[in-house]
């Protein structure tokens, strides 16, 4: 059985993922918006991995004979100025997900749930590779600046992003 206050921690987070898919689904809407279709698959790939963050999670508190308890999703930004823009608030909510996620771990410790705090490392490991692909995107949108030639063929090979199922089984 999972701790009560570590399932409760659980839940948050689940909508926190769900959140996350929405808000890079709002951006892949813009991207498509101004004609960025490497952008919009990149940020729409992003999406279905969030969404498997969620289930991930919602799976976990299952086996361990939790209540998995829905919250709300907020509505996502939808409004934006730029590409470079865009993957700035990326980086920065990628970092309050990566927060999240480091409280999880804490709480689980505190409470002294190990097999809560061994699963979790699958998101902090998870959490480090999304930053460190954003900032390679932002990395690269710096050094294009108003470059539309650079922009265009990096929008070409963000195309190229395919979506790979995240799993993760005890």
């Amino acid at each position: 059985m999972i701790n009560e206050k570590v399932e409760n921690v659980l839940n948050a987070q689940i909508n926190k993922e769900f959140y996350s898919a929405y808000l890079y689904l709002a951006m892949s809407a813009y991207f498509d918006e101004i004609g960025l279709y490497g952008f919009a698959n990149w940020t729409k790939v992003q999406a279905r991995e969030e969404v498997d963050h969620g289930m991930i999670l919602f799976d976990y508190i299952i086996d361990r004979n939790g209540t998995v308890n829905l919250q709300q999703i907020d509505m996502p930004e939808k409004s934006f100025e730029n590409p470079l823009q865009v993957f700035n608030k990326i980086y920065e909510h990628e970092r309050s997900v990566t927060e999240s996620i480091e409280c999880v771990a804490s709480m689980s410790e505190e409470e002294c749930d190990m097999a809560t705090r061994n699963f979790i490392n699958w998101y902090i490991a998870e959490q480090v590779e999304e930053e460190s692909n954003v900032m390679d995107v932002i990395s690269k949108l710096k050094m294009f600046a108003d470059d539309k030639t650079a922009l265009y063929l990096y929008d070409k090979e963000l195309k190229e992003r395919e979506y790979k199922a995240h799993s993760y089984k005890l």
